[in-house]
């Protein structure tokens, strides 16, 4: 029988960084569902020093999903039990996030602070049967769906830039809304605190226009009270890459690999260590808007992932739309002419 985390129980997390802007993206939850670290959270460009100042993103998300026959998960509200047949599910989520990035060094590198938050909506489908903690099993099918509010999110950075050469390290969390509720399937909340933390490099020619970014973190999750649930320890690594055909237009890979490295636990975990993994792939293309206003710039980007191989996770697909709005690089000063004088 084929194990499933479920996806729907809270679909919302953190945020990664977008690419040119700095500006974190989103993420999911684990306690009887998904992590909530979601994989692709970071992209293109995620080490590059970004210009200092005030930045703002606003993201689309969208997710879908689901798991097949004999698919297992831990049902919220205290159903925990057995799923035999059928698990569909979805959210819509409209993250808005502003970032700070400062001016002064930080050991050598810049610093920047983002918060975000995000109203969605997140629908759940079972058409099964369910075995309880009791042996009792109930036949049928349960929906939900909900309009509400995800977490707070932060996320603070420290980049070096070293030429061609960027590096970065992360750490983010999330601040609980308040909006959870343990007797639905459909929550955009955690149900518990976070905190993810890591590394990242970005290598990027703009002459040549090469571009490639990679990141990897560790997510340590705290338990879950209202489930008695508490998330084993996750690792995640992001990747992208991509070719700036012009100075304003770029077009490229994106990816990701996922693995719980420790097992679930707490009276709630009745499925045991159940540790997920996903590897997941997609495009991505994006566009810059250099003089969008007096002295900011624009970026879009559209990116999209397949999940290719899961475990213990229902499999499924993601886009995300992007645009951040962030100061705009000074204007190089023409060079002067030599003028000798004999």
């Amino acid at each position: 029988m084929t194990m499933v985390k479920h996806h729907g129980c809270a679909v919302l997390g953190i945020v990664g960084t977008l690419a040119l802007a700095t500006m974190p993206r989103t993420a999911l939850a684990d306690a009887g569902g998904l992590s909530f670290w979601l994989p692709g959270a970071f992209g293109s460009l995620a080490a590059a020093p970004a210009v200092p100042g005030w930045s703002y993103a606003t993201i689309y998300l969208h997710l879908q999903s689901s798991g097949g026959r004999g698919a297992n998960f831990v049902l919220p509200g205290g159903g925990r039990g057995a799923v035999a047949v059928g698990l569909t599910d979805h959210a819509d989520a409209l993250v808005q996030g502003i970032t700070y990035t400062s001016a002064l060094p930080v050991l050598g590198g810049q610093a920047a602070l983002t918060i975000l938050g995000a109203p969605g909506n997140v629908g759940v489908g079972v058409g099964a049967t369910l075995t309880g903690p009791l042996g009792n099993t109930v036949s049928g099918v349960r929906t939900d769906n909900r309009t509400t509010f995800a977490d707070v999110f932060y996320q603070g950075t420290l980049k070096w830039n070293q030429g061609v050469h960027n590096e970065m390290v992360y750490v983010t969390g999330n601040i609980p809304s308040g909006t959870y509720d343990a007797n639905r399937l459909a929550n955009l909340s955690l149900g518990f605190a976070a905190i993810d933390a890591g590394a990242g490099y970005t290598y990027f020619d703009p002459k040549a226009g090469n571009e490639f970014a990679v990141v990897a973190g560790l997510t340590y999750s705290a338990s879950n009270r209202d489930l008695q649930y508490q998330n084993g320890i996750d690792f995640h690594i992001d990747w992208a890459a991509s070719k700036f055909l012009t100075k304003t237009f770029q077009i490229g890979a994106v990816g990701y690999y996922f693995q719980q490295l420790t097992d679930d636990s707490g009276p709630g975990a009745v499925l045991g260590g159940f540790r997920g993994m996903t590897v997941g792939i997609g495009p991505q293309v994006g566009f810059l808007f250099p003089n969008l206003s007096e002295g900011y710039q624009g970026y879009l980007n559209l990116k999209g992932y397949k999940d290719l191989a899961t475990e213990n996770r229902p499999s499924g697909w993601s886009t995300w739309v992007t645009f951040a709005i962030s100061p705009a690089p000074p204007e190089t000063a023409p060079a002067k002419p030599i003028v000798r004088k004999y």
